[in-house]
């Protein structure tokens, strides 16, 4: 099946104009290193607010986000594209529903297990430990108050500091390796009540901007030298199991409490998709 053509990124220009700033700077900096398709693959627990961080990063509603209904067993691709630069985010079901596994998700993604940890080793299992050297972590519920007594910054970092160590345990990785390569931490607010400052930005208690520091952070892992990981089209498409056809994708996950995120690396095609682009 042949690509779809991407929809133009309209929601680029619906940011505040320093955000658009920011974000054609950073997009500049991937195509001069070559990057001209980056794909993110979104996973993690049902009502996290996934989909509600990908409508916040591309700036227009691409997924459907509903309380209270469970989400769809199929993932969904949404195809953007910016002067010559085309982004694709792959929205999957969620890995954990009312406590329990979605294998059935975990069977369409690439992966198997049991919760939290599990899900972590889980993902290891399926794509191997060097998927954590391209990973991005992004607690989302931002704008959450710390406890009496606590910094804004070291309720932060204390709530990324539980995360990151599940995922050493969670994926076996000796302290000294994790330690090596750092995972990227980022902060998002989806709500509405989300603070703004002057220039009109979505900002977090600690005045950060944090679209463009989620943007920032994904270029920053999108090209590292870590190796991007292999995962067969069926995966979107829901083609036959036989073809062998390969995609190169950044990735995107999401799991505990929160949602956490990992992207991966920068693909150099396009992805075909059977549902048609969003």
């Amino acid at each position: 099946m042949g690509t779809p053509l991407p929809r133009e990124w309209v929601g680029l220009q619906q940011f505040p104009a320093a955000t658009q700033t920011k974000l054609f700077e950073l997009l500049g900096k991937l195509k001069q290193k070559n990057v001209n398709t980056l794909t993110i693959l979104v996973m993690g627990k049902g009502g996290v607010g996934k989909s509600s961080t990908i409508n916040s990063l591309i700036g227009e509603q691409v997924v459907r986000v509903t309380a209270f209904q469970s989400e769809g067993l199929r993932p969904v691709m949404a195809s953007r594209s910016w002067a010559g630069f085309t982004l694709n985010v792959i929205d999957t079901p969620g890995l954990v529903e009312a406590g329990y596994v979605n294998h059935q998700a975990l069977q369409l993604i690439k992966g198997v297990d049991d919760l939290d940890k599990q899900i972590i080793r889980a993902i290891t299992n399926s794509f191997g430990k060097e998927i954590w050297r391209k990973s991005l972590l992004v607690l989302t519920h931002a704008q959450l108050c710390p406890p009496d007594g606590l910094s804004y910054d070291v309720f932060s970092s204390k709530r990324s500091e539980g995360v990151l160590k599940a995922i050493r345990i969670g994926a076996r990785i000796r302290k000294k390796d994790f330690d090596d390569s750092v995972i990227p931490v980022v902060l998002v607010e989806n709500s509405g009540r989300c603070n703004k400052n002057d220039s009109d930005e979505k900002i977090l208690p600690n005045d950060d901007a944090w679209i463009p520091n989620l943007v920032k952070a994904i270029t920053s892992v999108a090209t590292n030298k870590s190796q991007a990981i292999v995962v067969s089209k069926k995966l979107v498409d829901g083609s036959d199991a036989s073809e062998k056809g390969k995609l190169w994708i950044p990735v995107i996950l999401g799991l505990q409490w929160f949602v956490i995120k990992w992207i991966q690396g920068a693909i150099k095609r396009d992805i075909a998709t059977g549902n048609g682009p969003i």
